[in-house]
């Protein structure tokens, strides 16, 4: 039986859309494998690594029936990106083989039984469903996950929170030095509900999301998220854990304030960043009327000072960060201005985006 038949390209894309979590090495082999399964001419293909599963339906040629097995997945990848993309590629099934046919190519590879390979349960008891276009949910992922938490052992910092209330869908992430929010409108009215998406999870979102309008459908369970987009579903299990009350560390009436140009500021924490060293990126910043000096040095005595003329009449304020937290807030914000909040060199900072409350930034300060 012909399983799919179709240009190169078609058949890659779809397989890497899916493919994203699978694993080379496992310590269930199957699970290296992506579930083909043909009912009729409608083709779904599925992956899992016990915590996440993508599912997505394909309308690919080939003959109609039904039919199911597993295969290698990234060895499926590595053959087909082998091949031209405007090529005519066809899976058949012979046995318990599966023979991939390009021009004049041709790979027989092993398969293992699809009652094996292990599928997700899902939850009996979602909560109610909601979407927003994939380019906002995108752009509030690229906001916020780069203060994440990697293999932090408060497991709960490892992800990204998920408030959903009212007509508000809110995205927080910390790593407990730095906090990301940022937030959208919702088209419908949810009851709050509250998940952490893990870390793999969000990177994969990142990976599959496009810059498109069409929606994303979300809907969560005590232990699951389920979204549903662009003929795809993607299912993982979440993080358990209490997230830190966000709202309490964003501080408010923070009495000094700069509002200046995002790229100037990023490019001088940029070249000061340079004669920081490996262990201790730490940056001072002077602020006083006019001026903010940004300095750094390092073991060697070598020292970096550079200036930015700043609208600003507040008190003079001598504070010292990490300059990646820095850097990271400002290169992942497209804006033209950043907003800068302070109290003294001891309180934590504020950035914002002027006029628009759905981002802030929240740094820890550093002792220099």
């Amino acid at each position: 039986m012909i399983v799919l038949k179709a240009t190169q390209d078609k058949v890659l894309s779809v397989l890497q859309s899916v493919a994203g979590i699978v694993e080379r090495r496992h310590t269930l082999p199957i699970l290296a494998n992506v579930l083909i399964r043909k009912t009729g001419s409608q083709l779904q293909l599925t992956t899992s690594d016990l915590e996440i599963q993508i599912r997505t339906t394909a309308e690919l040629d080939g003959d109609s029936g039904n039919f199911t097995t597993t295969v290698g997945a990234r060895k499926l990848i590595d053959i087909l990106r082998s091949m031209p993309s405007d090529q005519t590629v066809s899976l058949e099934s012979a046995q318990s083989k599966l023979i991939l046919k390009g021009g004049k190519s041709r790979f027989t590879l092993q398969t293992l039984p699809a009652e094996d390979f292990p599928l997700v349960q899902e939850a009996a008891n979602f909560g109610p469903s909601f979407s927003v276009p994939q380019k906002v949910l995108k752009e509030l992922l690229n906001q916020v996950s780069f203060a994440m938490a990697v293999h932090d052992i408060r497991y709960y910092l490892n992800g990204i929170l998920f408030v959903a209330e009212g007509k508000q869908l809110s995205l927080v992430a910390t790593d407990g030095h730095r906090l990301a929010f940022s937030s959208a409108t919702l088209d419908v009215e949810v009851p709050r509900q509250e998940v952490i998406l893990p870390r793999k999870t969000v990177l994969e979102m990142q990976r599959l999301l496009s810059d498109k309008e069409g929606a994303i459908e979300m809907q969560f369970a005590g232990n699951q998220a389920k979204f549903s987009f662009e003929g795809m579903e993607f299912v993982t299990k979440l993080v358990e854990g209490k997230f830190p009350d966000y709202n309490r560390v964003i501080p408010k009436n923070h009495k000094n304030i700069i509002t200046l140009g995002r790229v100037p500021l990023l490019a001088s924490l940029q070249r000061t960043a340079i004669l920081t060293s490996e262990k201790f990126k730490g940056v001072r910043l002077n602020i006083e009327p006019g001026t903010l000096r940004v300095a750094s040095n390092n073991a060697e005595q070598e020292e970096a000072v550079d200036e930015l003329d700043i609208d600003y009449g507040g008190d003079a304020i001598e504070i010292g960060f990490n300059v990646t937290y820095l850097i990271d807030a400002l290169a992942n914000m497209d804006q033209d201005m950043v907003k800068i909040e302070l109290a003294d060199s001891n309180s934590s900072a504020l950035l914002t985006i002027p006029d628009d409350a759905a981002f802030k930034y929240v740094v820890m300060p550093m002792r220099i």
